[in-house]
């Protein structure tokens, strides 16, 4: 087995052996999810071996469009991001929070129990262990803690994956948030995958990693080793796909609410939520109440919702966001402007998975840019027409 690793601490661990190091998370309780290919697409799901990664294939994404192309290695991580992200499983699509049932003059509530699942997330990108960051921002801070989603998050064993590679949407350079994962992680690796060799350089980022990286086999990163996995992330940083300026973003986008741009993206945009869906910091949802045909039992569930919905919006009197315009303005610059006075940071990590799962291909970044370069507002008697669409 390997020698001792101190967190802080470099090593070589040789693909072959990446089998190792599932199995040794598999023996601690862990559920190991990482990247497989279903259905045309690079997806998270649980995986057994390191046979069902998507070993020499990469993706080809641009706005509105996503695929998969052979590489010309046999890379386990070559590709970027895909519809999924790791929110899945820490804030899951659906929850059931209680039941309750008839009983002798009223009802009983029967609480959700049950110890949470340990999950291993394999192949978390840089952009994704920001995302991860900013969740922890939302339900763990502040006065009001979300305690489904502590109970999941405290369970995670997180394996970083830096990109070699930058796909046709990516930004996250422009954001500060990749393509190398700096910290947040327990296991930090580099994928070196060249003819003459195929290996991994894992940085220790906790206890915990180190404890687990002892049953691999590994030896010490030497400079050459080190040097390879420098000029990965610096090839990925430098092909990013897209780059956003955010130079006073947050005042940039507050002091132009009635910019003609927002009525040319409301031209384009379905509404679909295909963007609130992907996004791996959206956090939004609504609560549902449903029964069961006899009306003996009832349950709470939890659901993703997005902003782009109609009932979303809808309060005592109307809807106070009843046009394409005016939701799609709300969604971006919450997630690039008024997120920030929330929670202190961007809500955007620069993954670029808006983009490309946007059915007409909005680009966010263009959308700043056009805002950025254009005037500074529409004329007066356009302000006063829109002022219902606030």
């Amino acid at each position: 087995m390997g020698s001792t690793p101190h967190v802080g601490d470099a090593v070589v661990v040789e693909c072959g052996d990446l089998r190792l190091l599932m199995e040794a998370l598999r023996a601690r309780g862990f559920l190991v999810v990482g990247p497989t290919i279903r259905d045309g697409a690079i997806v998270y799901d649980e995986l057994a071996s390191p046979a069902q990664l998507p070993a020499g294939f990469t993706d080809v994404q641009e706005g509105g469009g996503y695929r998969l192309a052979k590489r010309t290695d046999d890379a386990l991580f070559g590709y970027a991001v895909g519809p999924h992200s790791w929110k899945r499983y820490l804030h899951p699509p659906a929850r059931r929070l209680w039941r309750a049932r008839r009983a002798a003059g009223g009802f009983e509530v029967l609480p959700e129990g049950g110890e949470p699942q340990r999950y291993a997330f394999l192949g978390v990108r840089a952009c994704e262990l920001h995302a991860i960051a900013i969740q922890d921002k939302v339900f763990l801070q502040g006065q009001y803690v979300d305690p489904h989603y502590r109970s999941r998050r405290e369970n995670v064993f997180l394996v970083a994956v830096n990109c070699g590679q930058a796909g046709g949407t990516c930004f996250c350079a422009a954001m500060g948030t990749g393509p190398r994962a700096t910290q947040g992680f327990d296991l930090g690796m580099t994928e070196v995958a060249e003819r003459s060799r195929h290996h991994f350089l894992v940085e220790v980022g906790s206890p915990a990693g180190a404890e687990v990286l002892r049953e691999v086999p590994q030896r010490e990163a030497g400079a050459e080793e080190r040097g390879a996995a420098d000029r990965a992330a610096a090839a990925a940083a430098a092909r990013m796909g897209r780059t956003l300026d955010t130079r006073d973003i947050r005042d940039l986008l507050q002091g132009n609410p009635d910019h003609r741009r927002w009525d040319e993206v409301a031209d384009r945009c379905l509404t679909c939520g295909n963007c609130t869906m992907v996004c791996p910091t959206c956090f939004c949802t609504t609560v549902e109440d449903v029964t069961d045909l006899t009306g003996e039992q009832a349950e709470r569930w939890r659901r993703w919702d997005s902003c782009f919905t109609l009932a979303f919006s809808y309060i005592h009197g109307g809807n106070i966001r009843a046009t394409a315009k005016a939701r799609y303005r709300q969604w971006m610059t919450h997630k690039l402007s008024t997120w920030i006075d929330q929670f202190g940071t961007s809500g955007c990590v620069g993954c670029g998975r808006c983009i490309t799962w946007c059915p007409v291909a909005i680009d966010i970044t263009e959308e700043v840019q056009a805002i950025r370069a254009g005037d500074r507002a529409a004329p007066p008697s356009a302000q006063r027409a829109d002022h219902g669409d606030a």
